[in-house]
């Protein structure tokens, strides 16, 4: 699947400020949780006074402090005028030295005089520490050993909490409006989050439209590369694969792999980010409840592990059974008038059916098995909840941690969890692209059987002399040969035809010449030059080869005879058309040359779409006309007529026609009678009745009997004359 990423190109370039907006997401989106804390611990519980290091200290409160300085860091605040106290320093320098004198002040300032001896009364409106201020300091030394041995046990969290108290009392001294002060908090770090959301918004939307483009332009590069290839692919390559097959790889699996390149793109690189992100601010909470995240981290996984064990295979069959339902779809749509005339629609319905249903049941057991997923991953993290709850309880009630703390490190751990249901959801779909990504790069790394040499000439063609030297085939890894030995010339300005039974090797062999296959042994040569050594391309810019079935492409009557020269002018057209017998039907529509044809060239008749395929042929004007078999649905009349006119126009060509019908070749200028797979006669038509018994049997099928005695006298006279 890492492999389908080089398909992206120049625009793999996008993926580091891709990665780039996504730190900045995930560092705004673990941002809000610890906000989230900070409103309810300090906004709400601390009345938003943030730390006990305030800035101003009444000299009252700072002799108190003083009584418990153990650090020496309050020297850090220095008298400013007769009744207060003003900080020198930062906060973060102070605040952890000023918490626990601060707490023990608030502590005694709370407390009653149970500690002191029972004969020792306070007076009214007097606390602990205004008594221990007026102690001498012998007696008051002892007292406050003993009070830090009592605070020896207090949790940092409690201390904390007590030193805040101090501050407020401190503040609410000084006349400060708690109200304001609480609000004033929470607001500013709700703007906060509220900047962060859109913060997170507009990277989402920008990763979401990067990402959406670079997987549109891998799906355009990938359906190029795949069409450039198929098209460079021989026959051979093409029955391999088979065109239901191909189709599915072009569209279907390119799909699977472009979604997932969108998904790896925003889900795939953000869930690590998250994770180790939300793992290092969960370290930082020091609940000590991270053995939480472990749990579920491994049930997550294990869960994964079991599901894709049971699913992968079956996601390996399902492109599969995609191409057979495919292939089965195409063969009935292609093939419907001959399942009508048969009366098999029966029979090829329980065969489209059969096709689906085993599709459906393996989609139907991949998504099953996905479905179980959900209930399970809820299942998880709603116990995941109830285990931070249950335990974060215990720790706010032992003083060891506040509610916000524990808020924070339940955002947090259902951050982790979701950055691993991120990655659990890529998993439903990438066994799936893995396979796809698996059949395309198989497309890809495919080298066609025939390709062109690395000095493949240009030029060498100039008069189109074909020659077969001794050529035999045969398909594939297959050691039983198609053609054995055949040797022939075809001459320019000649008519070289090419009969014989079905399946002899006729259009075997002339696929030979424009190297839809290569020769297993001999050599096929034009002037001379194994169109081996040529490039296919010029090749066949020599070649005009009208196929046994004419094929026309979705468009117009002339956009389809310009396929053979797509400079071609009217008048070429038109004189095209004239010769393949092709005006008569084309002057009778309304658009003429601009009549539409249909995909496949469903809107016009058998015979028509000959004549047009003729045409096309004869619009390239090459050097080499090769026709397989491509008069058979003619009329006698109209055959006889465009051979007439072919002859004229293609005097200087070489001319080579396979035919099933004697009257088609009856006056070709050298006739080859294959049967199966070897030369069993060549001659004219008047020498091959004489000669070949082959040829005499496939006349006699044929012609009448006076037509064959004109034959095998105009044989005799020839003879009588020499």
């Amino acid at each position: 699947m890492i492999k389908m990423l080089k398909h992206l190109g120049k625009s793999a370039m996008w993926i580091p400020l891709i990665v780039a907006l996504l730190v900045v997401q995930a560092f705004c989106d673990l941002a809000l949780p610890q906000y989230t804390s900070d409103i309810v611990d300090v906004g709400i519980q601390q009345g938003g006074v943030e730390t006990a290091a305030l800035e101003e200290i009444s000299a009252e409160s700072m002799k108190k402090l003083l009584l418990f300085n153990k650090s020496g860091m309050l020297s850090e605040y220095y008298p400013d005028g007769k009744l207060t106290y003003v900080r020198s320093d930062e906060t973060e320098i102070v605040e952890p030295y000023i918490t626990y004198p601060a707490a023990v002040v608030y502590a005694l300032d709370n407390a009653d005089s149970s500690m002191f001896p029972a004969e020792m009364q306070l007076p009214e409106g007097m606390t602990v520490t205004d008594a221990l201020l007026a102690m001498p300091e012998e007696q008051r030394a002892p007292m406050i050993e003993e009070i830090h041995k009592q605070f020896e046990g207090y949790s940092d969290v409690m201390l904390s909490q007590m030193a805040i108290g101090f501050a407020k009392s401190e503040l609410e001294a000084q006349g400060t409006d708690m109200d304001a002060l609480r609000m004033s908090y929470i607001f500013k770090t709700g703007a906060k989050m509220l900047g962060m959301s859109l913060l997170i918004m507009v990277v989402t939307i920008v990763v979401g439209f990067i990402a959406a483009q670079l997987a549109a332009l891998f799906g355009m590069n990938v359906r190029e590369k795949i069409f450039r290839k198929v098209i460079s692919f021989s026959n051979a390559e093409m029955d391999k694969f088979s065109t239901a097959s191909l189709i599915t790889r072009s569209t279907n699996d390119i799909q699977q792999v472009q979604m997932v390149i969108v998904m790896i793109l925003r889900m795939v690189l953000y869930a690590p980010i998250m994770g180790i992100g939300g793992v290092i601010k969960v370290v930082r909470t020091g609940t000590g409840m991270g053995w939480i995240i472990f749990i579920a981290v491994a049930a997550i996984l294990a869960l994964v592990a079991v599901l894709m064990s049971a699913a992968m295979p079956k996601f390996k069959i399902m492109q599969k059974l995609i191409d057979r339902l495919n292939l089965v779809t195409r063969e009935i749509l292609t093939g419907l008038p001959v399942i009508r005339a048969f009366s098999r629609e029966e029979y090829e319905q329980e065969r489209f059916d059969t096709a689906n249903k085993n599709l459906m049941k393996t989609q139907l057991f991949t998504n099953r098995v996905m479905t179980v997923m959900s209930p399970f991953m809820t299942l998880i993290m709603n116990g995941i909840s109830v285990l931070i709850v249950w335990f974060g309880a215990k720790g706010i009630d032992n003083g060891e941690m506040q509610v916000g703390d524990m808020i924070a490190f339940l955002t947090y751990t259902m951050q982790i969890v979701m950055s691993f249901l991120m990655l659990t959801m890529i998993s439903i779909m990438l066994p799936r692209a893995t396979v796809s990504a698996n059949r395309i790069s198989e497309v890809l790394e495919t080298e066609p059987s025939i390709g062109d040499k690395a000095n493949a000439a240009d030029s060498g063609i100039t008069e189109g002399r074909v020659a077969f030297e001794d050529v035999s085939f045969s398909y594939g890894d297959s050691e039983e040969k198609v053609l054995h030995h055949i040797s022939f010339t075809a001459n320019p300005g000649e008519t070289t035809a090419v009969i014989g039974s079905t399946g002899s090797g006729k259009s075997t062999m002339i696929n030979l010449i424009p190297r839809f296959f290569d020769v297993t042994e001999g050599k096929v040569t034009i002037d001379g030059t194994d169109v081996r050594e040529l490039s296919q391309h010029y090749l066949r810019e020599n070649i005009g080869l009208v196929p046994q079935k004419g094929v026309l492409f979705s468009g117009t009557i002339a956009s389809n005879l310009r396929f053979g020269d797509e400079n071609a002018s009217d008048e070429q057209l038109r004189e095209a058309a004239a010769i393949a017998q092709s005006t008569d039907f084309i002057e009778a529509k309304p658009e003429k040359y601009e009549s539409p044809i249909s995909q496949g060239g469903t809107n016009v008749s058998g015979g028509q779409k000959q004549r047009l395929s003729i045409a096309r042929a004869i619009v390239k004007k090459p050097k080499i006309y090769i026709f397989d078999d491509s008069f058979s649905a003619l009329d006698y009349k109209t055959d006889a007529a465009l051979r007439k006119a072919l002859a004229e126009q293609v005097a200087d060509s070489t001319v080579i026609i396979v035919a099933q019908r004697i009257s088609t070749i009856l006056h070709a200028d050298k006739i080859i009678v294959l049967d199966e797979g070897r030369i069993a006669g060549m001659g004219t038509h008047e020498e091959l009745l004489k000669n070949c018994e082959i040829y005499e049997q496939i006349a006699s099928s044929q012609l009448s009997e006076s037509e064959l005695k004109r034959g095998k006298t105009a044989d005799n006279s020839g003879k009588e004359a020499e």
